[in-house]
C-alpha cells in the first residue's frame, strides 16, 4: 500500500486517477480548490463518489498558494509520490486572462517541486499537454518535436512548468513523468471541451456550435486509457516527457456524427470562426509509453463516443443542466 497526493483531485482526469489509487488499495490525499472554470457542479459530483471511500481523505485547498501547499508536507503524513494534475485548462480563455494560468500550471508546479525537496519525496508526476508541440509538430509527433513555439498561454504556461520539471530533477534528482495528454474525453468529462457538449447539444436538440469547418483532427483519448497511463508513469523513468494519446485522430465531424448515431438524434450546427490559438491537427506517437511504460490505449474513439452518450442519457437529468457555454 503506498499513499499518494493527488491535486486536482475532483477534476476529470485527476477523479479517474485517484479512484483508479484507491481501487488498488492505496491512500490519497486528494486536493482541488473546487474552482469555477467550468460549471462545478460536475466536480462536486466527481468529489461525491471519491468521498465515501475511507482511504481517500479530501482537502479544499488552492495550491496556487506556497504556505498552503508547505502546510500540506508539514502534516507529518509523508507521501510515495505526487500527481500534480491540477491546472487551469483550454486554449481560448487562456488568451483572456494568460496571468491565471501562468500562476496555476507554472507557479502551483513550483510549490510543489519544492516541496518534494523539503519533503524528500522522490518521486512526480507532472500532467502536461499536447499544446506544448504548437502549429508545426510532425505526424505523428514524437517527443523529441519542439515545444518553444506556443500558440496560446495555455500552452506557454504547461512549457514553463516542463522546464521547471527538468530544472528540478538536475538540481535534486527527482524522478518525474511530464504526461502531455492529447485530447482527454468519456463519461463525466470537461463540458467546455467538444465531446462533452456534442453530445449535450445533440441530445437536448440544442444547436451545435464548431469553430471552423469541424474537418480539425484530434487525436481523442478515453479516460481510463488517460488515468491508466499516468499510473504507469509512476514507476521510475529518470525525467522523462510521455505523449498518452489514441495514436488514431479523427475529424471533428466524424465525433460528432458518432454521437448523432448513439443518440439517435441529428444535429443542427452553427459554424463560428477558428480561433486563431487552435491548431489544425493533433496526433500522438506513442512509441515511448509503449516502450517505457508498457502502456497503450484500448479504447477507440467511436466506442469511447458511445460510452460517453449512453453515461449522458443515463445522468440526462442533472447533465442537461451543466453549463457548456
Amino acid at each position: 500500500m503506498a499513499r499518494y497526493l493527488v491535486t486536482g483531485t475532483a477534476g476529470f482526469i485527476g477523479s479517474r486517477v485517484t479512484r483508479m489509487l484507491l481501487d488498488a488499495g492505496d491512500d490519497v490525499l486528494g486536493v482541488d480548490d473546487l474552482n469555477d472554470a467550468y460549471d462545478p457542479r460536475l466536480k462536486h459530483r466527481r468529489l461525491a463518489a471519491l468521498e465515501p471511500d475511507p482511504r481517500f481523505r479530501f482537502l479544499r485547498a488552492d495550491v496556487r498558494d506556497r504556505d498552503v501547499v508547505r502546510g500540506l508536507f508539514d502534516s507529518g503524513t509523508g507521501f510515495d509520490a505526487v500527481l500534480h494534475l491540477a491546472a487551469r485548462a483550454g486554449v481560448r480563455p487562456s488568451v483572456e486572462d494568460p496571468w491565471l494560468y501562468l500562476e496555476t500550471n507554472a507557479g502551483a508546479t513550483l510549490n510543489l517541486l519544492d516541496a518534494c525537496v523539503r519533503h524528500d519525496i522522490r518521486k512526480f508526476v507532472f500532467c502536461s499537454s499536447s499544446s506544448v508541440y504548437g502549429a508545426d509538430a510532425p505526424a505523428p509527433c514524437p517527443e523529441t518535436a519542439r515545444i518553444d513555439r506556443p500558440l496560446s498561454p495555455y500552452a506557454a504556461s504547461k512549457t514553463a512548468g516542463e522546464a521547471l520539471c527538468n530544472t528540478y530533477h538536475a538540481l535534486y534528482g527527482i524522478d518525474i513523468s511530464m504526461l502531455r495528454y492529447f485530447t482527454v474525453f468519456g463519461p463525466a468529462g470537461r463540458p467546455d471541451m467538444a465531446p462533452f457538449r456534442f453530445a449535450q447539444w445533440v441530445c437536448e436538440e440544442r444547436p451545435v456550435v464548431i469553430y471552423g469547418d469541424g474537418s480539425q483532427r484530434r487525436d481523442f483519448t478515453y479516460i481510463d486509457d488517460i488515468a491508466a497511463g499516468t499510473l504507469a508513469s509512476l514507476r521510475p523513468v529518470g525525467c522523462e516527457a510521455f505523449n498518452l494519446g489514441s495514436d488514431s485522430p479523427v475529424q471533428l465531424l466524424d465525433l460528432l456524427h458518432w454521437i448523432e448515431e448513439f443518440a439517435g438524434r441529428k444535429a443542427r450546427i452553427e459554424w463560428q470562426p477558428m480561433h486563431a490559438a487552435d491548431v489544425q491537427s493533433t496526433w500522438a506517437s506513442i512509441e515511448k509509453a509503449g516502450s517505457m511504460l508498457d502502456w497503450r490505449p484500448a479504447v477507440d474513439v467511436r466506442e469511447g463516443a458511445r460510452r460517453l452518450v449512453a453515461w449522458y442519457l443515463e445522468n440526462r437529468e442533472w447533465a442537461s443542466q451543466i453549463r457548456t457555454l
